[in-house]
């Protein structure tokens, strides 16, 4: 794809940053490839100002670069051979001739390799925006970064000099899948679920399938192939961030194949539980990982966290891609399908299809007109497993089952059931029954609300 998609929220909130009085202050993170840099772009395009990225380099040749883009940005060559030595010289010169119209957008892309260089940065830009650009309203200053712990605590948190003057935040998340499937709108609804199952939310990854390709061809070409482009992602993303990646590959390779809990993933790991903690807050910190409770309304115990992959590139690289490293080298494309990959499809795909409808949740309720909050999620105790729980605000708790493969109406409605009378209920609320499928012949079960995949986006 070579056009701009999604982000108008985003887009709409940048463009009130600029024409806001006064200056603007808008932190933007969010994790690798999820589309910062390309939204900045695309705004920038109708607002003048500078881009720089931050890369693992000296202070002395980031300054000279900012400067170099400055020159380029104001049509004024000599501003790249004016020599500074600090960055306080640097933005000050370049704001300094700055005449409009308008506010000079200054977007500091990948934050956290400039200031590793330049460790002052963070304190520079909170002097300049207290005794200058707060009031004079010439700057927009955007800071963008993909570390999203270091954006939260060297940027965002109370012990940033920066904290408490931003006058917007933006945390990109990953696209819904209403939104993704605008990635190829002339695929099938079947085919964008499970583009979105690998590809998740994530912007790159979802402009390297291709919609005119089945969903098998794209997998075959951009995974299963040692050149393909995203066969060593992972791994590039991991050692971008992190020192020693063996006990993080390990960790999510027990998650991706079912472990959930600190010591199933110990032991599958072979990380003693002791060092996982750790392990987990980078993870988190990345947005690779995240902890979950059974939702019930109430306050969930400590003792009953799960840990799972929040994403969906590592769901499926960890699961088809990482344990068969051997066999990929020495099969085809078109073979490792066959022998890897579609023996376990619709069962992985099944797991993922449970996230695609508890997203899908709060939509159902807003097309019923339900005013009320949802807090969505899943139960689970040693009894049963529920696939989709909704507790509302007004008194009532969505029950769910997901299934992606073929089911009759009694399954549906024996499953259900059996589950209803394991939830706790804790608030002693009305439950509702739900039950999302994949695709489903004659009439829904009695007292249960269907849904089909088509219905979902």
């Amino acid at each position: 794809m070579s056009h701009f998609v999604g982000r108008l929220h985003e887009l709409a909130a940048l463009r009130r940053q600029w024409a806001a009085p006064g200056g603007s202050f808008v932190p933007v993170y969010g994790r690798r490839r999820i589309g910062k840099t390309e939204l900045l772009r695309h705004f920038s395009q109708k607002h003048q100002g500078i881009f720089h990225v931050g890369k693992v380099a000296p202070a002395a040749l980031q300054l000279k670069e900012f400067m170099l883009e400055a020159a380029t940005a104001f049509g004024e060559p000599l501003l790249a051979e004016i020599a500074v030595d600090s960055w306080k010289k640097a933005l000050e010169l370049v704001v300094g001739r700055w005449k409009g119209p308008g506010k000079l957008v200054l977007i500091l892309d990948e934050f956290q390799w400039t200031v590793e260089a330049s460790p002052e940065l963070p304190s520079v830009l909170q002097e300049l925006w207290d005794h200058s650009w707060k009031r004079s309203g010439k700057v927009m200053l955007i800071v963008c970064g993909s570390f999203i712990g270091f954006m939260e605590r060297e940027v965002l948190g109370e012990k940033s000099p920066l904290f408490g003057r931003r006058t917007a935040q933006l945390h990109l998340k990953p696209f819904s899948f209403v939104e993704s499937r605008q990635f190829h709108p002339g695929a099938s609804v079947e085919q964008q679920a499970l583009t979105w199952f690998v590809c998740g939310g994530v912007a790159q990854y979802l402009a390297s399938f291709e919609g005119r390709a089945s969903f098998r061809q794209n997998v075959e070409r951009t995974l299963l192939d040692e050149f393909a482009p995203l066969f060593r992602e992972p791994e590039f993303l991991l050692r971008e961030e992190l020192r020693d990646v063996a006990p993080f590959h390990a960790v999510l390779m027990a998650i991706a194949t079912g472990a959930h809990t600190p010591r199933s993933i110990a032991l599958a790991s072979g990380v003693p539980e002791r060092n996982l903690h750790y392990t987990f807050e980078q993870l988190v910190s990345l947005g690779y990982v995240s902890r979950r409770y059974p939702v019930t309304g109430t306050k969930p115990r400590r003792t009953d966290v799960r840990f799972v992959l929040d994403d969906a590139l590592l769901r499926f690289w960890f699961r088809f891609v990482f344990p068969h490293r051997s066999q990929l080298a020495q099969l085809d494309p078109h073979r490792a399908w066959e022998r890897l990959v579609d023996p376990q499809l619709d069962a992985w795909a099944g797991g993922c299809f449970e996230r695609l409808c508890r997203e899908a949740l709060p939509r159902i309720l807003e097309a019923e007109g339900v005013k009320a909050g949802v807090e969505v999620g899943a139960y689970w105790s040693r009894d049963v497993e529920i696939d989709l729980v909704g507790v509302r605000g007004d008194g009532i708790t969505e029950l769910g089952e997901c299934k992606w493969g073929p089911v009759t109406a009694a399954q549906l409605k024996s499953e259900l059931e059996q589950k209803v009378l394991r939830y706790p209920n804790p608030k002693n609320h009305t439950l509702r029954r739900h039950a999302f499928v994949r695709t489903f012949r004659g009439r829904a079960p009695e007292g249960v609300q269907l849904h089909r995949l088509a219905e979902l986006g």
